[in-house]
C-alpha cells in the first residue's frame, strides 16, 4: 500500500473536488435527508445518544450508527446542511479508496483505476455522496463484509479475515438494521448452491463472522434492553418486518423498477457488465471474487424487485458489483470480439442520448412551466411550479457539451475503448457535478422551498408547528423545535394540538389536495397564507 500512496493521494484530491463543494448549499430534502438529521441534531440537544429520537419520542426505525456519525459532524460543523452530508462525502472518499486497493489486490493497477473512476463517473454512485441519506455507508460497510469473506475462502489470515467480516457485518446492522444479515445470508445461500457447497469457506469462518457481528450488532441492543426493556427491540423488529412485506403508498412501482433505475442511473457502468462467452478474460485471482459480485447484484436486485415499496436507493448496493463487472471487462475491452465492443458502444450511445436530451431539455422545460402545467392533472404539482425558478437558455450548453462527448468517445472508442471509456468516465463526473450544483437548488425551489421558508420563520421560537394530511420531518429540523413538550403533547400527540387547548401557539401547513378537508374538520383553523401549493394555517 506504501508504493501506491502516491495513487491514493490523487484518489483523496478527486473526493475532495468531487464530493465537498456546495455541500450545504441546498437545503436538506424531505424526508429521509431531513429525518436523520433531525434525529441527530436531538442527540446533541438531549446529550441521549444510545436511542434515536424524532420530535424527541423514540424512533424505531433506525439504528444509532449512521446519527452517530451526523452528530459528530454537527458537534464540529454545527446544525447545518453541510454537517448532515459531510460523513457521506467522507464515504465517498473512503469508497473510491478502498475500490482501488481491492482492484489491486484482486488484479492490477489498470483495473483499480478503471473501476474507482467508473463509481464516480456513473450517475447515482456520485449523486448519494453528496447526500445525507444512509446507504451510501451502509453499502460500504456490507461490501467490505463479503471482500474479507472472500479473503477468509483464500486461506490467508482466516481468523482475521472472518472476524473483519463480522465486524463489517455488525457495523452494517447498527447502520441500517437486519437487512444487512438478510443480504449476506441469502447471498450465502447462494453461493452454497452456486458451488455445490462451501467450496472454500470453512463452518469455523461461518461461525467466526456469526459471533463478531453478533457481538457488534448486539451491543447497542443489548444496552438498550438493560436500560429500557425490551419494547424498543421489539418493536424495531416489527417495523423492519413489516417494511419488506407491505406497501408503501407513496413508492409503488413494478418489478423492473430497479432494473430500470440502475440501467439508467448507473451509466455508463451499468452498460459494461455483460460479455460474451467467446470473450476470455485472463486467468487470474480474482475468479471467486467476481462469483461474489454476480451473486450480490442478482440478490439484492431480485430482493428488492420483489419487496412491495420501491424506494430508488433500495437497490444501491448493486453499485459496487456494477462498477467492479463492468470496471473488469473494460480493462480487457481491447481484447474482445469486434462484435462485443460494438454492442458496447451502441448501447453507450443509446442510453447515453436519453441523458443528453434530458440535460437539453430541462432548461426549455424550466421556461414553459406553463405548459407543463396545462398538461398536469395534480393540483399541488401545479402550484408547485409558480415557483418558478431561472432557468437560463445558456444552459442547455450543458447538454450540448454532454451530446458531443458522447459523440466524440462513441468515435474514438472503435479503435481505443478503454483509453476513450475511461475519459468518458471523468467526463461524466464533472458533468454530474455541475448538473447537481445548477439543477438541485431549483427543483428544491420548486419542490418544497415554501414549506422550509415557512418552518425557519419560528427556529428557535417555543411554538407548535405541525403538519397535517402528509408525512415531513421538515418542522422539527428548520424550526429547531426545542425539548419543551407538554405532557399532554407526548400522550397525544397531533390530536392534542387540534382538538385541545395548548400550551403555546400552534401553526400547521398543509397541501392545498387537503386543504377543504381540513377545513371542512377543524373550521377553527384560520389560512394565513399560500404559497406554491401549500397552505399555511393558524390555531
Amino acid at each position: 500500500m506504501i508504493k501506491n500512496l502516491y495513487n491514493y493521494l490523487i484518489l483523496i484530491l478527486i473526493g475532495i473536488f468531487f464530493f465537498f463543494p456546495f455541500l450545504g448549499a441546498v437545503h436538506l430534502f424531505d424526508w429521509d435527508e431531513i429525518n436523520f438529521a433531525e434525529a441527530a441534531r436531538e442527540m446533541l440537544v438531549t446529550k441521549e445518544y444510545l436511542r434515536v429520537n424524532i420530535d424527541f419520542l423514540p424512533f424505531w426505525e433506525k439504528p444509532p450508527l449512521f446519527i452517530w456519525l451526523q452528530a459528530i459532524s454537527m458537534h464540529i460543523f454545527g446544525i447545518n446542511e453541510f454537517a448532515a452530508r459531510f460523513p457521506n462525502a467522507i464515504a465517498g472518499i473512503i469508497t473510491l479508496c478502498s475500490l482501488f486497493y481491492i482492484g489491486l489486490r484482486t488484479k492490477n493497477k489498470k483495473q483499480a483505476w478503471i473501476w474507482s473512476l467508473l463509481y464516480l463517473g456513473s450517475w447515482l454512485p456520485h449523486f448519494y455522496f453528496k447526500t445525507a441519506i444512509i446507504d451510501p455507508i451502509f453499502n460500504l460497510f456490507i461490501f467490505l463484509a463479503f471482500y474479507q469473506i472472500y479473503l477468509s475462502s483464500q486461506k490467508t489470515k482466516v481468523l482475521k479475515n472472518s472476524v473483519l467480516s463480522g465486524l463489517f457485518l455488525g457495523l452494517a446492522v447498527l447502520t441500517k438494521g437486519p437487512v444487512a444479515i438478510l443480504i449476506a445470508v441469502l447471498c450465502l445461500i447462494v453461493y452454497i448452491i452456486w458451488q455445490r457447497g462451501l467450496n472454500n469457506i470453512s463452518s469455523k469462518t461461518l461461525i467466526h463472522i456469526s459471533w463478531s457481528t453478533f457481538l457488534v450488532a448486539g451491543s447497542w441492543f443489548l444496552v438498550d434492553i438493560i436500560k429500557h426493556g425490551f419494547w424498543f427491540t421489539e418493536t424495531f423488529i416489527e417495523y423492519q418486518i413489516r417494511l419488506f412485506s407491505t406497501e408503501d403508498a407513496g413508492h409503488r412501482g413494478p418489478f423492473i423498477y430497479h432494473f430500470l433505475v440502475l440501467l439508467l442511473g448507473c451509466f455508463p457502468a451499468s452498460i459494461f457488465i455483460w460479455k460474451s462467452k467467446k470473450d476470455i478474460l485472463p486467468k487470474n485471482n480474482s475468479h471467486y471474487f467476481t462469483i461474489w459480485m454476480w451473486i450480490m447484484l442478482g440478490v439484492t436486485l431480485i430482493l428488492f424487485s420483489i419487496v412491495k415499496t420501491k424506494i430508488i436507493h433500495y437497490s444501491s448496493f448493486c453499485y459496487f458489483p456494477i462498477t467492479y463487472l463492468a470496471a473488469r471487462n473494460l480493462a480487457n475491452i481491447d481484447h474482445f470480439q469486434a462484435k462485443t465492443r460494438n454492442i458496447y458502444r451502441y448501447s453507450f450511445l443509446t442510453i447515453g442520448l436519453i441523458w443528453a436530451i434530458v440535460l437539453i431539455a430541462l432548461p426549455i422545460l424550466g421556461n414553459h412551466l406553463d405548459f407543463l402545467k396545462s398538461i398536469m392533472d395534480d393540483p399541488f404539482a401545479e402550484a408547485n411550479l409558480d415557483a418558478k425558478p431561472s432557468f437560463s437558455y445558456f444552459l442547455i450548453s450543458l447538454g450540448i457539451v454532454y451530446l458531443s462527448g458522447l459523440i466524440l468517445t462513441f468515435k474514438l472508442s472503435k479503435k481505443q475503448a478503454f483509453e476513450y471509456f475511461g475519459l468518458f468516465a471523468i467526463f461524466n463526473a464533472v458533468i454530474i457535478g455541475l448538473t447537481m450544483i445548477i439543477y438541485t437548488p431549483k427543483i428544491e425551489s420548486i419542490s418544497q422551498n415554501a414549506a422550509i421558508s415557512f418552518f425557519k420563520s419560528f427556529e428557535g421560537k417555543e411554538v407548535y408547528v405541525q403538519p397535517i394530511g402528509y408525512k415531513s420531518y421538515a418542522h422539527l429540523f428548520y424550526t429547531k423545535r426545542p425539548n419543551t413538550h407538554s405532557k399532554e403533547y407526548i400522550d397525544k400527540g397531533l390530536d392534542y394540538l387540534l382538538h385541545y387547548e395548548v400550551d403555546r401557539e400552534t401553526y400547521f401547513i398543509t397541501k392545498n389536495i387537503y386543504l377543504n378537508k381540513v377545513l371542512e374538520d377543524y373550521p377553527y383553523l384560520e389560512v394565513i397564507d399560500k404559497k406554491n401549493g401549500y397552505v399555511f394555517l393558524k390555531k
